[in-house]
């Protein structure tokens, strides 16, 4: 976003990501719902495109929001926080149902862009952090060899000593001195390493005397837009002290100074509001929850969902939010709506909230097929995370064709007799087939395990013959 005019400043990481890379790269960790993929892909796609354009029209062209209707479990979270990852966007996932009853029970709308203004300001400071950690940590391990291992001061010299006498001292001193280098460098090794992380050390360092106004802050004054920590800064002592603690915590408060002597905290804000501005992202989930059942009561229930409906409305038009960190204008965050729908219809929310959200797309309930290429084919596929979880323990797992086939009808099984609670199944298919296995685990000896179909058989065979599988397979 730099190279336009200033304003394309947080788009610049994914400029070159085409709708159809930007499919591709999702397709690497959700199973089919292409037409979901396809239309986020372009709605992410067209925020680049409005910052190439004329600057008449730029702040005229809208983001594009949508709705994404399926069951559970289908894959709607997971598109949009893949989406977030994969851009490096400023992400927030809420609960439209928390928002009711405020005052009461729920939360005030406007938290949902301090929380995805926060959410950037952390994730923009960490990425500073990791450009200078090489910088940084050289100078951490050095001053943690001087805690641990100071060098010797030179001896003050002694009025009458003679030359010779000068002499010895001189080279008595270098030898101390060499030693303690030898000493030192044995040091940066080891904790370099990691080796000497549970070692204790008495560093000096500035008082965190902040943390509680950060809890306090973030749970009530927060909600209000106030920041307690700049209010309070003032009372706090800033002076270091000295504080007994293990050589790993040492080195990340060590590494948080270093960092915060580096970091221009003002330049982290403001292109954190301006990456929420351009290229945020919110995900509410549950929207059909919030929406007004046709042949609902005219008050009760369906008018405090009507009321959240309204209380959104404002963020989605368009309009700007107090935060802690300064005014944050929503007219150009990406909205991602999701729900069910299967009590309720689209139809059912308010009119006005509908025309925001033109966009929508239906994803498709899994097949048996889809368990199976789900199991396989993802980089984070489920076999993938349990087999390295066990071989941590020494225990490597072998899954046959015929058992990944077997386990994908145990899930769609479940799921027709039961609630469909979708992709989710298969982690209880999984817990319960490696149950013993993970008890048991670790082994005298390394051990090679094959999950083929005979194995599941005998491990789920007797609940399969259950009327109600889904008893047992959650």
């Amino acid at each position: 976003m730099a190279s336009l005019n200033s304003k394309r400043g947080s788009a610049e990481r994914f400029e070159e990501l085409t709708p159809q890379q930007i499919v591709a790269r999702l397709s690497e960790y959700i199973v089919g719902q292409d037409e979901a993929k396809k239309a986020v892909a372009v709605a992410i796609r067209n925020r680049l495109r409005r910052l190439q354009v004329s600057e008449e029209l730029r702040d005229e062209i809208i983001p594009k929001n949508l709705i994404l209707m399926g069951p559970t479990g289908v894959g709607k979270t997971e598109i949009a926080r893949r989406m977030a990852i994969l851009l490096k966007a400023p992400f927030v996932k809420v609960e439209a149902t928390k928002f009711t009853e405020v005052g009461y029970v729920g939360r005030d709308v406007d938290s949902i862009i301090r929380e995805l203004t926060e959410n950037s300001v952390r994730m923009l400071r960490q990425e500073r952090i990791d450009e200078i950690s090489d910088t940084i940590a050289g100078k951490v391990v050095e001053r943690l060899v001087d805690y641990l291992q100071p060098l010797p001061g030179r001896p003050a010299p002694a009025s009458g000593d003679d030359p010779e006498e000068a002499a010895r001292r001189r080279q008595k001193h270098e030898d101390a001195l060499e030693q303690v280098k030898r000493l030192r460098e044995r040091l940066r090794q080891r904790i370099r390493s990691g080796e000497m992380d549970d070692e204790k050390v008495t560093i000096e360092a500035k008082e965190g005397g902040n943390n509680m106004m950060q809890v306090f802050s973030a749970q009530g004054m927060e909600e209000m837009g106030m920041d307690l920590q700049n209010l309070f800064s003032n009372m706090t002592d800033k002076g270091k002290k000295k504080k007994r603690t293990t050589v790993g915590e040492a080195r990340r408060i060590l590494m948080q100074e270093e960092a915060d002597r580096l970091i221009d905290n003002d330049a982290i804000v403001r292109e954190a509001i301006e990456r929420v501005e351009l290229a945020g992202i919110v995900f509410i989930d549950e929207i059909d929850k919030i929406a007004h059942r046709e042949g609902g009561s005219s008050s009760g229930p369906d008018v405090s969902r009507e009321g959240v409906q309204r209380d959104i409305l404002p963020l989605v038009e368009g309009t700007t939010v107090i935060t802690k960190y300064g005014p944050v204008r929503t007219q150009h965050i990406l909205f991602i709506a999701a729900g069910a729908f299967h009590v309720s219809r689209v139809s059912d929310l308010i009119p006005e909230f509908q025309g925001r959200f033109p966009l929508r797309v239906e994803l498709e309930s899994l097949t048996e097929e889809d368990f199976g290429r789900i199991l396989r084919e993802p980089k984070n596929s489920l076999i993938r995370q349990y087999s390295q979880l066990l071989a941590t323990d020494g225990v490597e797992l072998q899954f046959t064709g015929g058992a990944i086939t077997r386990m994908a009808a145990i899930a769609s099984k479940a799921n027709a007799e039961s609630q469909n609670i979708g992709a989710r199944r298969l982690h209880t298919v999984m817990e319960k087939l490696l149950e013993d296995i993970a008890f048991e685990a670790p082994y005298e000896e390394p051990r090679k395990i094959r999950i083929d179909k005979a194995f599941i058989e005998d491990k789920l065979g007797s609940l399969l013959k259950e009327k109600d599988v889904a008893q047992y397979i959650l």
